[in-house]
């Protein structure tokens, strides 16, 4: 069973990057699907985006929200096997919980993380 870590500030101000770190045990990032999802106070979920690795290559593929994918960016630390996420020019409506979640394919979700609380507040 895989088993997920986010890790991060807690609290971020407008306009500056938000970095959050998922470490991974029980499974490899250099294989299936890896997403964040984040989920604002008193609203739905949110699908920020994915890393992935295709059979072709070993070199990771990312895929992200079209409404969040000019301030994104997901990469990976293979030899740590750890996921990082970065949003950068953040506003309060960044806030969120901060969800690291596993999918072996066709976006059924079969692991997440506890999740991390984001404030974005001056």
């Amino acid at each position: 069973q895989v088993q997920l870590q986010e890790s991060g500030p807690g609290l971020v101000k407008p306009s500056q990057t938000l970095s959050l770190t998922c470490t991974v045990s029980g499974g490899s990032i250099t294989a299936d699907y890896w997403h964040w999802i984040r989920q604002p106070p008193g609203k739905g979920m949110e699908w920020i985006g994915y890393t992935s690795t295709t059979w072709l290559s070993f070199v990771g593929s990312t895929y992200y929200s079209p409404s969040l994918k000019s301030r994104t960016s997901i990469s990976r630390d293979t030899s740590k096997n750890l996921l990082t996420l970065q949003l950068t020019s953040v506003t309060p409506e960044d806030t969120a919980v901060y969800y690291c979640v596993h999918s072996p394919g066709s976006w059924y979700f079969d692991s997440w993380g506890q999740g991390t609380q984001v404030t974005v507040s001056s």
